[in-house]
């Protein structure tokens, strides 16, 4: 595999020095070059993913389709959220945004002796093999994964802002990054923290995160497929994720209007498992929040970006008037 590596570092080399660098040294920016030929690997690994979503996941959704798209604006929008947060834009903001706060925090707490916990050292001679490692902290982000993903499902402040990503009538391999930006920034500090904390190499944070989003483009595509019986029990399946964005069936626990929903998991369903919140039930439902359908008030949840982003805003602001 190192000839992959070795092809990978040199593309990155040529775009970082012939099309990146000479915009960053024009913007008068020459202090963040090592930070911009990074910047470059996350363009370089989203486009690559782009082309595997357009190339291998959209043979799925033709093959195997649940049903008929029919909105094809709605699912324009999740293209532009696709290209948002696949071409590392939601990360440069955050680079210059939150990630020096956290970074100020962090060294601050090494300061006054607060240990980080380096995860790959649990085992010593096993856990310091890169793959094991790898796996290793594959389990760790997908467990917290699943907590952070119940918790978007039971505060109303956080529903709020998660309900958009459910919004989506016409789910599409495209509708993974179908999500309100603070939502975004909310759960990128929260593993960039965790990173922080178990002492993530920056090399394994890239593939941990690429693993992640590749899977749940795949989960949300509009494919009839399972994993069987016993496979969907090992990893998350497009029809086990479907089930969570059915309507009632993924957003309620206790009945209309609660909060709550099933199969949470990110990638292993063992979490949905073994805290009962798994459904395994062989459906493909439609999706959709409840409040959205025509006897349920019809509540609008905006086509575009921008007005999306706008009602979600609007929603988050009515959770905290409701509980005040």
């Amino acid at each position: 595999m190192d000839w992959i590596s070795n092809t990978f570092d040199s593309v990155q080399l040529a775009l970082y020095e012939n099309v990146v660098q000479p915009i960053v040294f024009g913007l008068g920016f020459g202090n963040l070059l090592e930070d911009a030929f990074d910047a470059t690997g996350w363009l370089l690994l989203g486009v690559l993913q782009i082309v595997f979503i357009l190339i291998g996941i959209h043979v799925l959704e033709r093959r195997w389709p649940v049903e008929p798209i029919t909105d094809h604006a709605a699912v324009r929008d999740d293209v532009v959220y696709t290209l948002i947060h696949r071409l590392g834009l939601v990360r440069l903001a955050m680079f210059f945004s939150i990630d020096p706060l956290w970074d100020g925090m962090a060294s601050e707490l090494r300061m006054a002796g607060l240990p980080t916990w380096q995860l790959d050292g649990v085992w010593p001679g096993v856990t310091d093999i890169p793959w094991v490692s790898l796996l290793l902290y594959l389990v760790v982000f997908d467990f917290v994964g699943y907590w952070l993903h119940r918790a978007q499902h039971q505060f109303n402040w956080w529903w709020a802002l998660h309900s958009l990503h459910h919004s989506q009538r016409q789910m599409t391999m495209w509708s993974d990054n179908r999500n309100h930006l603070l939502d975004d920034v909310l759960l990128g500090t929260a593993f960039a923290l965790l990173a922080r904390f178990i002492g993530v190499e920056p090399g394994q944070f890239v593939a941990i995160t690429v693993i992640t989003q590749l899977h749940e483009s795949l989960q949300h595509a509009n494919a009839r497929i399972s994993f069987g019986s016993i496979g969907e029990r090992l990893l998350v399946s497009p029809r086990f994720h479907r089930l969570h964005h059915s309507i009632g069936i993924g957003h309620e626990s206790g009945g209309r209007g609660t909060l709550g929903g099933h199969n949470f998991g990110v990638l292993l369903p063992v979490w949905d498992l073994l805290f009962r919140t798994s459904n395994f039930e062989p459906r493909f439902d439609a999706t959709g929040v409840r409040d959205q359908l025509a006897d349920e008030g019809a509540r609008d949840y905006g086509s575009g970006f921008w007005r999306q982003q706008w009602l979600g805003l609007a929603r988050l602001f009515s959770s905290f008037r409701r509980t005040a």
